[in-house]
C-alpha cells in the first residue's frame, strides 16, 4: 500500500479550523513542558517524531538522519521522501545521530519546540536540549512510546491536538480495512525476536509487550503469547531469556525477527534454537534492513505504506506448514 494518508483526512485537514490555547502545558516523563505561543519552527530528536508534523502538513527545520533501511542512503525512508514531495518542500537539516544527538545542530535550526516523544533520551539529553527550545518528552519510559501516543504528544507540542486525534482515528480505520482482509490472523499469537546473534545462541532476545513493534502486532489482529508478557519487565522495550528455556515460547505461532533464509538455516541447526516450535515449523517473517523491516516499528507516515505487504508475510507465516 504504497498512498501516504487517506484521502477524507486530507480533506478534512484542509478544510478543519481547530484551536488550542496557550499557554499549554504538556506531561512526560521527565515533568512538564510549557508552550506559551504556538511553535512555528519545529524541529525533532529520536525515531520518526518528524512524521508527526509531516502528516499535518508542517515540514520540520530538522529531524534525526534514517540509519535503518535507508536504502539510497540519502537520510531519509521513502514515505519522508514521499511526503516531502508532496508538501513540495526541500529536505530540511538531517541531524546525524550515530553518535548521539548532534546538539549543535538542533540549536543551529534555531526551533520552537524540540519533539521526542519516541526517543531515548536522558535526563541529560533533556535538560541539554531544553536549553534549546521546549522539549516534548516520552510520556512514561524510553522507546516504549506507542505510535498512538506518539502522534498525540507531538501533535500537542505542535499546537494540533485536534489533528493528532484526527490523523490517529484515520490510521485505525486504514488498519481496520486492511486487518479486515486476514481473518486467518485472528488469536495468532506472535513474538517479535530481535536481531540473534549467531556467535552466541545462549540466550534469545526479544522484544517486550511495551514495544510497539509487539503492540503493531495486536494492531494487525494477532495477540502476544503469555510467555512473552511474563517474561517482559515493566518498562523495558525488550528482553532476553536463556535459550535453554525455549520451550517456555511453546505458545508461540508466528516468529517476526531480522534476517535473512541464509541465516535462518543457520539458526535452525542449534539444537536448542531447533526446539523453537515457531521456527521449526518455519512459520517465521524475516525482515532485512530495508523499508519493510524498518515499517515494523509502526510510525504514522510507514504504517499505510507497507500495510498490506506486511499482513501479506504475517499471514504467509501462519498457514506455513513445512510437512
Amino acid at each position: 500500500m504504497k498512498h501516504l494518508l487517506a484521502i477524507a483526512f486530507t480533506a478534512l485537514l484542509a478544510t478543519a479550523t481547530f484551536a488550542q490555547e496557550y499557554p499549554a502545558t504538556i506531561s512526560h516523563a521527565f515533568g512538564t513542558t510549557t508552550l506559551k505561543a504556538k511553535p512555528v519552527r519545529i524541529a525533532s530528536v529520536g525515531w520518526a517524531n518528524h512524521e508527526v508534523p509531516l502528516a499535518l502538513g508542517i515540514v520540520p527545520v530538522g529531524f534525526a538522519r534514517a540509519n535503518w533501511g535507508d536504502d539510497d542512503g540519502d537520510g531519509l525512508l521513502p514515505w519522508v521522501s514521499a511526503r516531502l514531495s508532496e508538501l513540495g518542500a526541500d529536505v530540511p537539516a538531517l541531524f546525524d545521530e550515530g553518535d548521539g544527538i548532534d546538539f549543535e545542530a538542533v540549536a543551529e535550526t534555531n526551533p520552537d519546540v524540540i519533539l521526542a516523544a519516541y526517543s531515548g533520551i536522558t535526563r541529560a539529553d533533556y535538560d541539554t536540549l531544553s536549553r534549546i527550545a521546549p522539549v516534548i518528552a516520552y510520556p512514561e519510559a524510553a522507546w516504549t512510546t506507542t505510535w498512538r501516543e506518539m502522534i498525540h504528544q507531538n501533535a500537542a507540542g505542535i499546537g494540533m491536538a485536534t489533528e493528532g486525534d484526527a490523523l490517529v482515528a484515520d490510521l485505525e480505520a486504514q488498519i481496520a480495512t486492511a486487518v479486515a482482509k486476514h481473518p486467518e490472523l485472528s488469536g495468532k499469537r506472535g513474538m517479535f525476536v530481535t536481531h540473534l546473534d549467531l556467535r552466541d545462541l545462549s540466550t534469545i532476545g526479544f522484544y517486550a509487550a511495551a514495544d510497539q513493534r509487539v503492540q503493531f502486532l495486536e494492531d494487525l489482529g494477532m495477540s502476544t503469547p503469555q510467555a512473552v508478557k511474563e517474561a517482559s519487565e515493566a518498562g523495558k522495550y525488550s528482553g532476553r531469556v536463556s535459550a535453554e528455556r525455549v520451550d517456555m515460547f511453546d505458545d508461540v505461532d508466528v516468529v517476526v525477527t531480522y534476517g535473512d533464509q541464509a541465516r535462518m538455516d543457520e539458526l535452525a541447526k542449534n539444537p536448542l534454537i531447533a526446539r523453537f516450535p515457531a521456527v521449526a515449523r518455519n512459520a517465521v517473517v524475516l525482515l532485512a534492513n530495508d523499508p519493510m523491516g524498518t515499517a515494523a516499528n509502526p510510525t504514522p507516515l510507514s504504517i499505510p505504506y507497507v500495510l498490506d505487504d506486511y499482513l501479506t508475510l504475517l499471514s504467509q507465516a501462519a498457514t506455513r506448514d513445512t510437512q
